[in-house]
């Protein structure tokens, strides 16, 4: 007998098919209009977040994140070089678009560290992940062992340092 989480796991690998076309599209929609950063209750990905070391106790946050898709450009050069020959767009990025997203969130939730995230969504022009915090002072963090190291000082600001996804 399987879990629950296989079966949710097997409708995320073809979420268009599996959850409906209508579905994801009204949701991306609604995600479109909210800011940048928000705040959300539970995770879309149930499976995903525990995978990741989500539990649904006081001291977990989960914020969803939209990042444009494409490549960087280049600030413009003023003088003294060809522009045609300087490479302005379609530069890669030096570092993945989700590690983007957790570090972005990192800045706007100071108090938080970032344990992991996960990809929620995409439309042609971005995408959406949702990132799992842990508030490292919280009571019921300090006493859970599988988690309570995060609030050893050596792991904080772990996100600027790579250390978040493997």
């Amino acid at each position: 007998m399987k879990s629950v989480y296989h079966y949710v796991r097997e409708l995320w690998k073809k979420p268009k098919k599996n959850l409906g076309r209508e579905f994801v599209r009204d949701r991306l929609v609604e995600w479109r209009k909210e800011p940048s950063f928000i705040r959300v209750s539970r995770p879309t990905r149930i499976d995903r977040a525990r995978a990741l070391g989500y539990k649904a106790k006081q001291g977990y946050v989960i914020v969803r994140g939209r990042i444009s898709k494409g490549t960087t450009k280049r600030p413009a050069i003023k003088k003294g070089r060809r522009p045609k020959r300087y490479g302005l767009s379609k530069l890669p990025l030096r570092i993945g678009k989700q590690h983007i997203v957790e570090q972005r969130v990192a800045r706007k939730y100071p108090n938080l560290e970032v344990l992991n995230s996960y990809w929620v969504g995409a439309d042609g022009q971005h995408e959406w992940y949702e990132v799992i915090l842990v508030d490292p002072e919280h009571p019921v963090i300090k006493k859970d062992k599988k988690i309570n190291w995060i609030c050893e000082p050596q792991n904080k600001r772990r996100v600027f340092r790579g250390l978040t996804r493997k």
